[in-house]
């Protein structure tokens, strides 16, 4: 959202809206006829409600739900040998060298490499130096230990919104995260579909839909 006043024109869903949200997609879905269903997004901080309204439609309906991160941030293992930095360098992360390669693959009309800063993430200033922080997480560090989970803006940790290094990126490297990832969603997508999951027909129904 950026600091209060910015204009970036970003609209955003509270965590209880989000849920409802992804809970009636899930519910229409079902009463369609789906057994399982796959919930796909890239950006990390997605996940952060899920737990609870996925838990709701597993048990409630008996169907498969889950949610899909693409691989991206900490969770790089899947386009392993085509980023280039270090992990110091949290190659996946805010206009990194993941992001800024996806985006030159896919229009290098909205890149502008003169804009571009090699930057870290910190621990909110207010903190003080006993805390670190090396990525976007929720998490801050404190004595080696990253146990510490703090709510925080996002230019509370980062000066210039970049977290990594974006000038790593290229055209070919996006387009083969782009590939790689596809095949990874690919693949799981047919595994699922061998998941032994049947909703019964009295349990496809919601009354209070409108």
């Amino acid at each position: 959202m950026g600091e209060c006043g910015e204009g970036c024109g970003t609209v955003t869903l509270s965590a209880n809206t989000y849920r409802a949200l992804l809970t009636d997609i899930a519910r229409s879905l079902i009463f369609h006829g789906a057994n399982k269903i796959i919930f796909v997004t890239h950006h990390g901080s997605n996940t952060k409600p899920i737990d609870e309204f996925l838990r709701q439609i597993r048990y409630t309906y008996g169907a498969f739900v889950c949610f899909y991160k693409t691989p991206t941030e900490r969770e790089c293992d899947v386009v392993k040998g085509i980023l280039e930095g270090p992990p110091e360098e949290t190659p996946g992360w805010h206009a990194g060298e993941m992001e800024t390669a996806q985006v030159m693959a896919h229009d290098m009309n909205l890149v502008d490499m003169n804009e571009a800063i090699n930057d870290r993430a910190h621990a909110p200033k207010w903190m003080g130096p006993e805390f670190s922080k090396i990525d976007g997480t929720i998490t801050v560090k404190f004595r080696g230990s990253e146990n510490i989970y703090v709510p925080m803006e996002h230019h509370e940790y980062s000066d210039h919104a970049t977290i990594g290094n974006p000038f790593r990126g290229t055209p070919e490297k996006g387009l083969a995260l782009f590939e790689r990832e596809a095949e990874h969603l690919a693949a799981f997508i047919e595994e699922v579909k061998k998941f032994p999951f049947v909703v019964s027909d009295e349990n496809r129904k919601f009354p209070d839909r409108a």
